[in-house]
């Protein structure tokens, strides 16, 4: 039996940002991954090649769309699917490589297998060739990650109907895409196969898309989607799916019931969410229970179990990359016995569409519901020289500040590069900032940027540039 001071099961955003701080803290640390590469579904299957699609699927765009003869640009393009995949495919490749010069670099035993739990501080892992490796360790950290949630009625088979690995590898642009979910996986990868050709209908069963958005910022993105040729079928339910050599059928109804329909599509891609990847852990060796959507309870990273831990998707929070590279952190931080904390009110979220969303921290709708007075300040991008110069204009920029002691405790942003702009309200809001500390700020012109300050300015009424 191999012995560590820490063991990880899982190599994505959450386990090998654990096992690398693990190794520069000194510990002695392996990392239980069982695919070919590193990086677990973001990198390989989820956040990294969408965002090589979703670039290579705008530049097209631009070009087919008008843009680039708008700016002086003629060109005459034609879609070369098999090169739009491969480069997607060699940039996902340098990035698993990346980590695995991390790990050696960090002195990170990767092994190469599934791993289970096999009782306090033990973990049993089936490598490739069917052998089994026994480790044990202090600490066990359980970063298994997320799957796909499957929806009842809809078999998915990767040929018709797709999961969102599926729909990152298409052979062809469909005809006609019908996406089964409007979150951001859905909105996302709906948006690379509109540019890229594709008639793309959104179904969605609540009232509205990106549930726990703010409404006013996900009314404008549904608008400005439907304006660059999306449809949307909300408030439906999808009953079932029957699919063919050339195409599926859906079978829909009013969520709230009625008359039934069909919708007829080439390709169905199922994105309703994600649920945690914890069966077949072993879990019951430790006397673990997960909840009934399969989530494990933690308290500051610990499981039930001393010396057991718990981060990432597979535990409480929103699923995303960085929320589990900090939770990492933080954890590894507590097993080498350092003080660490994880700020959840302040982790942002961002929909890769174009125009972006970004928000960090609380809505409108959750500061009516806290009773708690707050101001709004708002700047369009209409009014922005660097965005209307980039003919990208659309959207805004929203700040929510404390009435009286004009704290910030929200922000949404649609629009030019929101996902980098969020950045700037991160850092002030981990610091306590006021929207006023943003107004007096001096920010550069001509950029995207001055639209923070702007709203910022917004808020106490003296916005000056629009």
């Amino acid at each position: 039996m191999s012995s560590y001071d820490v063991v990880i099961i899982g190599g994505g955003p959450g386990g090998y940002n654990a096992a690398i701080r693990a190794g520069q803290l000194g510990l002695k640390v392996a990392c239980v991954e069982g695919r070919d590469t590193l990086g677990g579904t973001c990198l390989n299957v989820g956040c990294m090649p969408s965002k090589a699609l979703l670039h290579a699927s705008e530049l097209y765009e631009a070009a087919v769309g008008g843009e680039f003869a708008t700016l002086g640009i003629e060109v005459t393009p034609t879609l070369n699917l098999p090169q739009m995949m491969k480069q997607k495919d060699d940039s996902v490749g340098a990035l698993t490589k990346g980590i695995e010069f991390l790990f050696r670099k960090n002195k990170v035993e990767w092994i190469k297998g599934w791993g289970r739990l096999n009782g306090v501080g033990k973990v049993s892992v089936t490598q490739a060739d069917g052998t089994q490796r026994e480790l044990s360790a202090k600490d066990i950290v359980i970063a298994t990650g997320s799957e796909p949630t499957p929806l009842p009625g809809v078999t998915i088979d990767n040929t018709r109907i797709l999961d969102s690995t599926g729909a990152l590898s298409l052979p062809e642009v469909p005809k006609h895409l019908v996406v089964i979910g409007a979150g951001v996986i859905g909105l996302e990868l709906g948006s690379v196969w509109r540019r890229l050709g594709s008639q793309v209908t959104v179904v969605e069963y609540l009232d509205r898309i990106c549930p726990g958005l703010d409404d006013e910022t996900a009314r404008t993105l549904q608008r400005t989607l439907t304006k660059q040729g999306m449809s949307f079928k909300l408030a439906t339910k999808v009953t079932g799916a029957k699919a063919s050599a050339k195409g599926v059928t859906l079978s829909l109804e009013p969520a709230a019931g009625g008359t039934s329909e069909e919708l007829k599509a080439d390709y169905v891609l199922v994105a309703i969410g994600r649920r945690p990847y914890t069966e077949g852990l072993g879990l019951e060796t430790v006397g673990i229970t997960p909840d009934k959507r399969g989530m494990l309870d933690n308290q500051q990273h610990r499981s039930g179990v001393p010396g057991i831990w718990v981060i990432g998707d597979v535990t409480s929070g929103p699923m995303l990359a960085h929320k589990a590279e900090d939770e990492a952190i933080a954890c590894i931080e507590r097993i080498a016995g350092h003080a660490a904390e994880v700020n959840y009110g302040v982790i942002p979220g961002v929909i890769y569409t174009k125009p972006e969303v970004a928000t960090v921290g609380q809505s409108e709708e959750q500061l009516k519901a806290q009773g708690r007075a707050y101001k709004v300040g708002k700047f369009p991008f209409t009014a922005n020289s660097r965005a209307k110069i980039n003919h990208e204009a659309e959207g805004f920029v929203k700040v929510l500040a404390d009435e009286r002691t004009d704290q910030i405790l929200g922000v949404h942003i649609i629009g030019p590069s929101a996902g980098e702009l969020i950045g700037e309200y991160c850092v002030a809001m981990e610091f306590s900032a006021s929207a006023e500390d943003i107004a007096l700020i001096c920010h550069p012109h001509p950029t995207r940027s001055e639209a923070l300050r702007q709203a910022a300015m917004n808020v106490h009424g003296w916005a000056m540039q629009a």
